[in-house]
Order: structure tokens, then C-alpha cells, then sequence
């Protein structure tokens, strides 16, 4: 991944200075990126896909060569699916109602192997550990990603939350786990063990839903009143500036303490469509409210990290709002599609934002397209027009050993 941790750690310079310059010649609008239709076609036996891309639509995923956009593999697949990186360079995992299927995104290749789940939900891959949350039954599923590229099942280690619930739990560089608390009913706050011992406990985090791990190994959670934060074997709460501010989408980077979250401030909406998001100083412990250009508003997949961690909002208005996470100052926008509007069922499509390294992709159900966006640029690299509406974007994200 290219280093960024000049920009938090060398003091006085802003980002919006640094990108002066290129802010000048503006963005550039979703037609003219040319983009080409995309027939599926098949990966050549032996010949790993570049950069993988899991796409979901009604009836099956698609892999697509990351570089390139090229539909390498068409997969049909009954039901609502989900797709995660898997924490290694070349799987995903593809939640079904059986649990999480092992996707080899690299070789465009479904496979059988399933890590069973009852209602499957999170999947947190962190370092040598992917983590996988049942909320069903709160059983928590963990295993080394890097054992995915022998093939079959790698080998796996469980525990359980004391009630299950919609919830999620990550495992840190020294073992340490950190899971959230709470019922069917209520969800309260978060735990942290040494093995099977408990070894810190915050209960002051109502509606705890969603985690990212920031700089130095600092894990946020977000709740209905701020976020708690995880750092240095002890709980600290971070309140929102306003007396309801629900963070439960959050996005971290690994060279910056900034972390980026959405923000709802209405209790009483049925659904809001929130027009502020979130910036967590987790080196200060201050959250600050940043207000989106006036009319626009975005939904919980319009978070990403760009290349030099800044904040990215995909808005309503069809650009991709660039933000600088330390001052909260937008630096640009980056026309990619046209406006649209959040669909009143979250598993219906809509755009979604999915970022890896230098890598910004978006997809535009609209158009049935997705975008390779360069954002230092401003302008949109390459895009494709498949043939199904996409819904959810993810690919293979890892690391080396």
C-alpha cells in the first residue's frame, strides 16, 4: 500500500494546499470516461484476475478484473448476497443464509467451502485475522486469511458472546479481542479479552453497531451518542457534539487517526437521509460534525478512504466529495454519475464505494456501471457498462506476511 503517513505526521502541511493545483481542472462527468460494455467472459484456466472486483447482482456476482474492468467471470447465485474482502489478496467472501462462502475472486472461482453461520453478518479482517460475527447465535469465527490460498477450509477458533445479537468483533496484532454487547433487544457497549479473560468493559455506547481500526492499532465502534474508542487495553468514550448523533458506518486507514463516520442526528426520523458526516480525532478524542455541500446527502455506502487517506463522500448530487480528514475542508468534487436518490430498502441497489490502496471504484446501478475513479486527478481512469444492475462492491483486499 503507498505510505501516507507523511501527511498526518509531518505537522503544519494541508492537504488542500497539496492538491491546489490538480483541484484546477475539475472533474470529469461519467460519459466521458468512455466506458465499454462489459460481455462476461471467462478467466483463463491457471491465469490469476488482477486486482479482483466482487460485484452482486439479482441472480448471481461478477468478478472483474480490477485493472482493466473486464467482467472476467459471470456466477449465478440465488438470493440477496453479500460480498467481503476476505483479508487476503485474492478472496472474498460471499455471505449467503448458510453463512460466508469462500469466493477464490482471483482464480473467478465459486467455491463450496462455507463457514457456517446462523444469520451471518460481519466480517472484519485485520492483520493476520479474520474475524466473522453470527448474530444469530453471537458465535464469533476467526482464522488467518493468508491459509485461504492453499485452498479448502483453514483451520478456525470460536467463542461465544454471552446473548446473540447484531454484532461484531475484531482481533489486534497482540491477540487481544475486542466484541460488542448487547441482545435481540439492545446493544450496549463492548468487551475486551486476553483469550477467555475480560480484561476492559464500556457499557456507555447504546446501539453499538460497526467498528474500523485506525492508526496505531485504535479501534472505533460506533454508537447512538458518539463512538467508543479502543486503544491501549482500555475503553474511552468519544460523545457526539450533539445530544443524538448515531455513527454506525465507519471507515479508518492505517496511516491516519482520523476516522470517518456518517451521522444521524434525528431520533425521531423514520429514515433519515443525513446530510453531515463524522471525523474522529481518536489522538485528541474529539468528534466534529462536517456539514455536506447544501441539498446533499448520501447513504452507508458512500464512505471510503482515498489513497492519502482522505474523506470520501459519494452524494446524492452524483459526486465523489473529497474531504481533508484533518481539517474537514472539502477539497474537491469528482462528477461520476448523475443524481440519485437512497432507495427506502437498503438491500435495493444504489451506489456504492469501495476503495483499496491507490484503487477508488463506483459503481452506478442507474447506468450498470462501475467507475475507476482517480482521485488525485479528479477525473474517472476507465469504466464498464455490464450487463446486470450492480448492487454491493467489494474485491479481495490483504496484505504480505
Amino acid at each position: 500500500m503507498a505510505s501516507s503517513t507523511w501527511f498526518y505526521r509531518a505537522g503544519a502541511l494541508t492537504f488542500a494546499a497539496a492538491t491546489l493545483a490538480a483541484c484546477s481542472s475539475g472533474g470529469q462527468s461519467a460519459d466521458a470516461g468512455n466506458p465499454t460494455p462489459a460481455d462476461a467472459t471467462s478467466a483463463a484456466p491457471g491465469v490469476p484476475i488482477p486486482e479482483p472486483l466482487a460485484v452482486t447482482y439479482d441472480g448471481g456476482l461478477l468478478v472483474l478484473n480490477g485493472e482493466t474492468l473486464e467482467v472476467a467471470q459471470d456466477i449465478p447465485l440465488e438470493g440477496f448476497l453479500r460480498v467481503n474482502p476476505a483479508g487476503d489478496e485474492g478472496h472474498v467472501l460471499v455471505t449467503t443464509t448458510e453463512g460466508w462462502r469462500i469466493l477464490d475472486a482471483a482464480g473467478g472461482r465459486l467455491t463450496e467451502d462455507t463457514f457456517p453461520g446462523v444469520v451471518a453478518g460481519h466480517v472484519t479482517p485485520h492483520g493476520e485475522n479474520t474475524v466473522l460475527f453470527a448474530d444469530g447465535t453471537g458465535e464469533i469465527t476467526a482464522f488467518d486469511p493468508h491459509a485461504l490460498e492453499a485452498g479448502g477450509m483453514p483451520d478456525t477458533r470460536k467463542w461465544k458472546t454471552p446473548e446473540p445479537h447484531h454484532g461484531v468483533a475484531v482481533i489486534l496484532a497482540d491477540g487481544t479481542r475486542v466484541q460488542t454487547l448487547g441482545n435481540p433487544d439492545t446493544r450496549v457497549g463492548a468487551a475486551a479479552f486476553d483469550g477467555d479473560r475480560e480484561i476492559a468493559r464500556n457499557e456507555e455506547c447504546p446501539g453499538v453497531h460497526g467498528e474500523t481500526v485506525a492508526a496505531d492499532e485504535v479501534v472505533i465502534l460506533g454508537c447512538e451518542n458518539g463512538v467508543l474508542k479502543f486503544a491501549d487495553g482500555q475503553f474511552t468514550k468519544i460523545p457526539s457534539p450533539t445530544p443524538y448523533g448515531r455513527t454506525g458506518n465507519t471507515r479508518g486507514h492505517e496511516d491516519s487517526p482520523v476516522v470517518l463516520g456518517d451521522m444521524k442526528v434525528d431520533a425521531d426520523a423514520e429514515m433519515e437521509r443525513p446530510e453531515q458526516f463524522a471525523l474522529i480525532d481518536t489522538t485528541a478524542d474529539e468528534m466534529r460534525i462536517v456539514q455536506m455541500p447544501a441539498g446533499v446527502s448520501y447513504w452507508f455506502r458512500s464512505l471510503g478512504r482515498g489513497p492519502q487517506a482522505e474523506a470520501l463522500m459519494l452524494g446524492t448530487d452524483g459526486n465523489l466529495h473529497v474531504f481533508d480528514p484533518v481539517t474537514g475542508d472539502l477539497v474537491r468534487s469528482i462528477k461520476v454519475t448523475e443524481p440519485w436518490s437512497e432507495p427506502d430498502d437498503w438491500q435495493q441497489p444504489g451506489p456504492a464505494v469501495f476503495t483499496r490502496e491507490d484503487a477508488v471504484y463506483v459503481s452506478d446501478p442507474a447506468t450498470k456501471q462501475i467507475h475507476l475513479v482517480d482521485v488525485a486527478a479528479g477525473t474517472i481512469e476507465t469504466s464498464v457498462t455490464l450487463a446486470q444492475t450492480p448492487n454491493e462492491l467489494s474485491g479481495a483486499v490483504g496484505h504480505d506476511h
